[in-house]
């Protein structure tokens, strides 16, 4: 039997990160769902392989809850069409039945980075949940926060355009970075706020994080194609030209 959104779960709490629920099983999908957002995450769904494609490429989200028996796509032609699409696509937990586990070798040889199996726990899964995306965001970090000839040196607490440097203060230089680690993703003004400053976000209103980003889009965007982006209503991104 399924755990129950009333299950005690794990102490560690998710920060807006987004997840995708891909199982066309609509009261595992409405359980799963429910309790990440209960436990601070941003949940989107998905019945079959084909739109969880079509959201991964979409939503761009932070991890993949992915059931193997899908009615259109298996969950590991899923997975491989990820992996093939992009090389930092999320990371992957399959749903599985216990009869079924020696499959998993494949999946997890595919791409896959962790499995739960039916019928789950939910502490389990938000346990497994927790693990990925703290590996996740530890990969990210070790890695210099670069993107097309945007690169921070977190050493000398610098930052280049290609060859011209960027004078920065540190909340800007901070704010870049943040943009940098989480490229490709809308962020909110809230997310900002609470990155930058910690407990004392609501003492700086949504007009100075707004201040923050033109001075920090001034500065970047100068003398190139345009990296920092408005998506209007929702936050702040960094990425490639913008459609329109």
């Amino acid at each position: 039997m399924y755990g129950s959104v009333s299950e005690k779960p794990a102490p560690a709490r998710g920060n807006g990160q987004r997840i995708l629920v891909v199982d066309d099983e609509s009261r595992i999908a409405e359980l799963l769902s429910t309790t990440l957002e209960l436990a601070g995450y941003r949940v989107g769904t998905a019945a079959t392989g084909g739109e969880a494609l079509d959201r991964v490429g979409q939503d761009r989200p932070d991890l993949v809850i992915l059931d193997v028996m899908l009615p259109d796509l298996d969950g590991f032609t899923v997975c491989r069409r990820l992996v093939a699409a992009d090389e930092n696509h999320p990371p992957v937990l399959f749903l599985t039945a216990r009869d079924s586990l020696d499959s998993l070798v494949t999946g997890l040889g595919i791409g896959g980075n962790d499995y739960v199996t039916k019928p789950f726990r939910i502490a389990e899964v938000l346990a497994r949940v927790q693990a990925l995306l703290r590996t996740r965001n530890r990969r990210r970090e070790e890695s210099p926060p670069a993107y097309a000839d945007l690169v921070l040196d977190e050493t000398t607490r610098q930052a280049r355009r290609g060859r011209r440097a960027l004078e920065l203060t540190p909340a800007e230089f901070r704010l870049l970075r943040y943009l940098l680690v989480n490229a490709g993703q809308v962020l909110s003004k809230e997310q900002i706020g609470e990155h930058l400053w910690v407990a004392d976000h609501r003492r700086y209103g949504d007009n100075a994080i707004e201040k923050l980003v033109s001075r920090l889009r001034h500065k970047v965007d100068e003398a190139g194609p345009a990296l920092i982006h408005t998506r209007r209503g929702f936050g702040y991104w960094l990425g490639g030209l913008a459609s329109g």
